[in-house]
């Protein structure tokens, strides 16, 4: 199998979002505007609650995915449906937005760590006006496997003889929460899907390229990955999913193949049709 290496890094840069959240931003931003599937990667870490307690207020979406997964803290998610949930460290929560939804995103909490990850996945043009859809996932329902030196977390995908809780995506993601205290890593990665690693603690390398916290490594064409621990050890998100290849026409929160589609999502949201 051909090993995939690093052929691009790009580093997290700081930000705020929602009513003055303090995040940093893989993609999304002036050096990697998308990685097709994926739209947006954000990390937001802070233990001062001036950093993330306005949270993310009422606002839409529109064609495309939205995956939340904490660390630490609690957040909870609210929608213009009545669907209400608490996620918590170690959960995740993987939203279809699909034709609309308006939905709010609150911390839980007035003091101590909060520690997450929000990726954005494109949906293709035939799945855009979809039904939206949740699959909230308790922390005890991830499996986790041990491996030498180390764990890995199955939020979506296989490793290991497991497969993750995600089911039912269409662009058949993978999405593994490695932390490696020593040691290597490896993962077999479709070949066809587009892939990337973003380190957030410690150090090591992927592919024989060195790589630190706020780094996101575009992986190349292959069959497989390897990484290696630093000293202080290393723990990264591993992501891949199968690309579109389709016209990406964006505005704020609405994804779609078209401009007329997105002026449409602006008048469906301004109209009270997402309701």
């Amino acid at each position: 199998m051909a090993e995939r290496k690093i052929d691009k890094t790009v580093r997290a840069v700081a930000t705020s979002d929602g009513a003055g959240v303090r995040l940093s931003r893989a993609i999304a931003n002036a050096e990697l505007e998308d990685l097709d599937p994926f739209l947006l990667l954000d990390e937001f870490r802070s233990d001062d609650p001036n950093d993330y307690i306005a949270g993310f207020p009422d606002h839409p979406h529109r064609g495309f995915e939205t995956v939340t997964y904490m660390l630490a803290g609690n957040m909870e998610h609210a929608d213009h449906a009545g669907n209400r949930g608490l996620l918590v460290g170690g959960g995740a929560q993987w939203m279809t937005a699909g034709r609309g939804i308006i939905h709010s995103e609150t911390p839980k909490q007035d003091g101590g760590l909060m520690w997450g990850f929000q990726l954005w996945v494109n949906l293709p043009a035939r799945n855009k006006m979809t039904a939206p859809r949740y699959q909230d996932i308790a922390p005890e329902a991830i499996p986790e496997v041990k491996i030498a030196g180390g764990t890995v977390r199955v939020i979506a995908g296989a490793f290991g003889g497991v497969t993750g809780p995600v089911q039912g995506i269409v662009t058949d993601p993978v999405y593994l929460d490695v932390r490696l205290d020593s040691g290597t890593f490896e993962t077999p990665i479709p070949r066809d899907h587009t892939a990337f690693v973003y380190v957030y603690q410690g150090g090591g390398s992927v592919g024989g390229t060195g790589l630190e916290p706020k780094i996101l490594g575009i992986l190349s064409k292959g069959d497989r990955v390897s990484a290696t621990a630093g000293k202080e050890g290393l723990r990264f998100l591993c992501i891949a999913a199968q690309p579109l290849n389709e016209p990406i026409a964006r505005y704020g929160p609405f994804v779609m193949n078209t401009r007329e589609e997105i002026h449409q999502a602006f008048e469906d949201f301004r109209n009270g049709r997402f309701a």
